[in-house]
């Protein structure tokens, strides 16, 4: 079954700050399809950033991004807080999880990796522990 669309929040008044949100809405969107092809760059957070980012800029995209035929589904289902499904989260840990690991062989300074270690496992705490997971079937 998919999900209707949820309304858009309300949009930002400030035209300037509109405008910003609105191309890094695009820039998010972009990064999300080139990571479709890019192993090391995850797709999820940047569709769901794309969608937060329209959600407050462009209610006409807010509206194509949630009712889109692959994406759709996981955002509206993601915003209304029902979560994401297994195959979503596995795949965003994994690729994670493979990044920052390819990332900690590039990097010398100590600081950063344990920058890079630690924001890794929060995220993987908040995927795995705070994030529902989305019942199917």
């Amino acid at each position: 079954m998919t999900p209707t669309p949820l309304p858009a929040p309300k949009v930002l008044a400030n035209p300037l700050i509109r405008r910003t949100v609105f191309i890094f809405g695009w820039f998010s969107l972009v990064m999300g399809v080139i990571g479709i092809f890019l192993p090391l760059l995850p797709t999820t957070p940047f569709i769901l950033l794309a969608a937060a980012c329209f959600a407050r800029s462009s209610p006409r995209f807010y509206a194509w991004i949630t009712s889109h035929h692959r994406y759709g589904p996981m955002i509206a289902n993601y915003l209304a807080g029902r979560g994401l499904p297994v195959k979503a989260k596995v795949m965003a840990i994994s690729l994670l999880w493979i990044s920052v690991s390819f990332t900690l062989f590039i990097v010398s300074l100590l600081w950063a990796k344990l920058a890079m270690l630690a924001t890794a496992l929060a995220v993987s705490v908040y995927i795995i522990w705070r994030l529902p997971t989305l019942k199917t079937g």
